[in-house]
């Protein structure tokens, strides 16, 4: 595998989330910048937002690394983590910690909590 630059990695993940993303049916929109609380806006067919943060795994390491590294600022915003393997190319939404214990992000206005991603590839 070639290596990348942390920079190139991060725009590496991000397409194939895009893409993966599209075949899940979503329309996606994405961050102009390099910083911001999100990476990713998907909106379903039904007009369900999903603001996303992309993330890669860490080569050998447990995919699920990084599950509770949202700021503040993103669990207020309802954001969800998607993370790429860049060994396997496959995506996967991580489960938050305050998702678990607190029910202020799975109201009606963040439906998107209950969506079941499956597909783990482009």
């Amino acid at each position: 595998m070639i290596e990348h630059s942390d920079n190139r990695k991060g725009d590496l993940a991000e397409y194939y989330a895009v893409t993966w993303l599209w075949d899940q049916g979503y329309e996606v929109f994405h961050n102009c910048g390099c910083d911001g609380a999100i990476d990713l806006i998907a909106m379903a067919e039904d007009g369900t937002i999903v603001l996303i943060d992309v993330k890669t795994t860490r080569p050998g390491h447990n995919t699920s690394w990084g599950t509770s590294n949202l700021s503040d600022k993103q669990k207020v915003l309802g954001v969800r983590k998607l993370m790429f393997n860049a060994e396997t190319r496959e995506l996967f939404f991580v489960e938050h910690r305050h998702e678990k214990t607190s029910i202020g992000h799975r109201d009606e206005h963040h439906t998107q909590y209950d969506l079941v991603l499956s597909d783990s590839g482009c």
